[in-house]
């Protein structure tokens, strides 16, 4: 059982080093307010934002994020 226990606390902290570097690589929100009134989704890159660079790293933050919730979940009952 810490065989397991050691793998997964090393896969978490993979998980979260992937997860830092993520969101680091990731550009603040410019727009603002004036954006969202202004329509920014009827823009070109904003009806493809999936195939983005940018909607790559929201996508990769959001599996991440819920890889890092569950292997500290698992870890947490496992002690």
């Amino acid at each position: 059982m810490a065989v397991v226990k050691y793998i997964l606390i090393a896969l978490l902290m993979l998980v979260e080093i992937f997860l830092i570097a993520v969101v680091l690589l990731q550009s603040g929100r410019k727009a603002g307010l004036s954006g969202a009134i202004a329509g920014g989704a009827e823009t070109f890159f904003g009806k493809n934002k999936a195939r983005s660079f940018e909607g790559k790293l929201q996508r990769w933050t959001k599996i991440s994020a819920v890889l890092f919730i569950v292997l500290t979940l698992v870890l947490v009952i496992l002690e």
